[in-house]
C-alpha cells in the first residue's frame, strides 16, 4: 500500500524543507517528491512539520506499568506502544537500580522483545545499579552496589544479544577496564548519578563512555575548583541526556550549557515513568509512594522521582522556552539519540523505518505513524 503525506515542511533529521510531500511504501519511506509530484488523493497535513518519528533512550515506564524485575515481552510491547501514542516511535525501555535477579529478569525479556520484533522496540538502559550512593536521588541506595566480574559478564552477554544497551554507571562503581570491556562488547556506557571529579569521569571517558545521563541531575555540580561531572560534560565529548521540562533543570541553564559545549550533542529524554500516557496521579517504586503533582513526579519526601514528560513536551519546551531552533530541538529528539546508539532511524530517506510525526503550526503533535500505519495520537 502507498501512501503519500503532503502540505506539511518535512524534517529530515537535519533540516526543514518546504514544498515537499513523502511517499511511504508499506512500512518503509519510499521516496521525497516535490508537492507538485503528489499525485491526486495525497493526504494533505494542511501545515506544520512532518518528522521522524521520535526516540527516547530513558523510559522507565507507561501505560501504569513501571519497568522491574516482573517484565515479559508483554510488559515491553505495553509501554513501547503506550509512547508509541505519545508520538515516540523507539524507546530504551530503563530499568533503575535493582536487584541481580530483576535486572536477570528484564534482559531476558528484552532479548524475547527484540527476537519478536516488538515495534518501537529499540533495547534497553540499565540506569544502575552501579552508581554512587552519594547520588542516589530516587535509586534505593540499599540496591547501589559497584560491579563485580559476574555482573560485567552478564552485561557483556546482554549487549552482545539487545540490539542496543545502555548502562548508566559510576566511577565510584566500576573500574576503567570494565567500562572498556562494555565498550568493547558494544554497549553504550553513560555516567551518571555519580559524585566523581572531572579527571575520574575524564579516565572513564578514556576508558569507553561516550555519554552523560540526564544532565545536571544527580551528579556533582560545576564549581570554580572542581568542574565535577557537569564540567565534564560540557568539556569533553561525551553525549548528554536532557529532560527539558523546566522542572529538572532550568531554561537558562540549559541555554548556558548549550552555549558551553565543546564536543559531543545534546539529546532530549523523558525520564518518564508508569503514569505516562495515563491520569494515573500515583504509583509505587518498589515499596516507596510516587506523587504526581502540578507537573513534577516526587517521593513523599519531595526527592524528583523521574518525570511527568514526554518528548513532544520537551521538544516544544526547547522551542517556545529556551529559544532553541526548531530544527535543533527536533534533532536532539530524533537524528541525535539514534546516533547515541548507533541506530539507523531518526531521519527521513528512502528505506529508512516509515516512522513519522506531525506537528501543527504551535508544536502540538497531530499524528503518528509506526512501520507506516497510523497510530492513535494522544
Amino acid at each position: 500500500m502507498t501512501q503519500i503525506l503532503t502540505g506539511a515542511a518535512l524534517f529530515d533529521g537535519t533540516t526543514i524543507r518546504p514544498g515537499l510531500a513523502l511517499a511511504i511504501e508499506g512500512d518503509r519511506i519510499a521516496a521525497i517528491l516535490t508537492e507538485a509530484e503528489a499525485p491526486a488523493g495525497a493526504i494533505d497535513l494542511n501545515g506544520g512539520v512532518l518528522a521522524p518519528g521520535l526516540i527516547d533512550l530513558q523510559v522507565n515506564g507507561g501505560d501504569g506499568i513501571l519497568l522491574d524485575g516482573s517484565a515479559t515481552v508483554d510488559t515491553l510491547a505495553r509501554i513501547c506502544a503506550a509512547h508509541a501514542r505519545l508520538g515516540v516511535t523507539g524507546i530504551l525501555p530503563t530499568l533503575i537500580t535493582d536487584t541481580p535477579q530483576a535486572t536477570a529478569a528484564v534482559i531476558r525479556a528484552g532479548i524475547a522483545a527484540a527476537k519478536a520484533r516488538v515495534p518501537g522496540f529499540l533495547g534497553l538502559h540499565l540506569e544502575g545499579p552501579h552508581l554512587d550512593p552519594r547520588r542516589h536521588g530516587a535509586h534505593d541506595p540499599a540496591l547501589i552496589r559497584p560491579m563485580t566480574e559476574d555482573d560485567l559478564a552478564a552485561l557483556i552477554a546482554a549487549a552482545r544479544a539487545l540490539p542496543a544497551l545502555m548502562v548508566t554507571l559510576a566511577p565510584a562503581s566500576a573500574r576503567p577496564d570494565q567500562i572498556a570491556a562494555l565498550r568493547a562488547a558494544g554497549a553504550v556506557v553513560s555516567l551518571g548519578h555519580a559524585d566523581c571529579t572531572l579527571a575520574e569521569a575524564a579516565a572513564a571517558h578514556a576508558a569507553g563512555a561516550t555519554c552523560v545521563t540526564h544532565l545536571f541531575n544527580a551528579m556533582s555540580a560545576l564549581g570554580s575548583r572542581e568542574p565535577g561531572l557537569v564540567g565534564a560534560a560540557l568539556s569533553l565529548p561525551l553525549a548528554c541526556g536532557l529532560i527539558a521540562d523546566g522542572v529538572h533543570v532550568h531554561p537558562e541553564t540549559i541555554r548556558l550549557a548549550l552555549a558551553a559545549k565543546r564536543a559531543g550533542a545534546v539529546f532530549l529524554v523523558s525520564d518518564a515513568m508508569a503514569v505516562a500516557g495515563t491520569d494515573l496521579t500515583e504509583f509505587h517504586l518498589g515499596h516507596r509512594r510516587i506523587l504526581r503533582r502540578d507537573g513534577r513526579l516526587t517521593l513523599e519526601d519531595g526527592t524528583l522521582a523521574g518525570a511527568d514528560l514526554s518528548l513532544p513536551q520537551a521538544v516544544r519546551f526547547m522551542i517556545e522556552q529556551v529559544g532553541v531552533a526548531p530544527e535543533r530541538a527536533l534533532a536532539m529528539a530524533t537524528r541525535i539519540p539514534a546516533q547515541v546508539i548507533g541506530a539507523d532511524r531518526g531521519r527521513i530517506a528512502p528505506g529508512l523505518p516509515a516512522d513519522l510525526v506531525h506537528f501543527d503550526a504551535d508544536w502540538n503533535l497531530t499524528r503518528v505513524w509506526q512501520a507506516g500505519a497510523p497510530v492513535q495520537a494522544n
